[in-house]
């Protein structure tokens, strides 16, 4: 079996990033920030779509041989991924914006080109 180093992973990670980036644009939606980062996790992208704050999550894969892309965002991730967003909805005096959690998975083939795109918009509920 074959591991990849952490390294690889995570360059794996930015191009799966940089490729949802460009597919949300082409679907109209406008990036508000990429990496938001705070102490206890990150957020991938928040845009806006149509009005609505939406806070992304992407999942990039090689193969469906660990599961979906979606399969990976669990209840521990949902609730660090709600707390992010709680916070930048205040700091941004957002509160009373409309919010969604939506999640993107990306599968590349070996040569790092993107063979599927798969976007959930609503992907989960806020996470207290």
């Amino acid at each position: 079996m074959f591991f990849r180093k952490p390294s690889e992973n995570a360059t794996i990670g930015r191009l799966g990033e940089t490729y949802a980036a460009d597919y949300l644009v082409r679907q109209g939606y406008e990036i508000l920030e990429k990496n938001y980062r705070r102490q206890y996790g990150e957020v991938d992208i928040i845009a806006s779509d149509r009005g609505t704050v939406v806070f992304i999550e992407v999942k990039t894969r090689r193969s469906s041989l660990y599961g979906s892309p979606h399969e990976a965002v669990d209840q521990r991730k949902q609730r660090q991924l709600s707390r992010i967003a709680q916070e930048y909805l205040v700091s941004r005096r957002l509160q009373d914006a409309v919010a969604r959690f939506d999640v993107l998975g990306v599968t590349l083939d070996q040569q790092n080109r993107p063979v599927k795109v798969e976007l959930i918009k609503d992907a989960f509920d806020y996470v207290g």
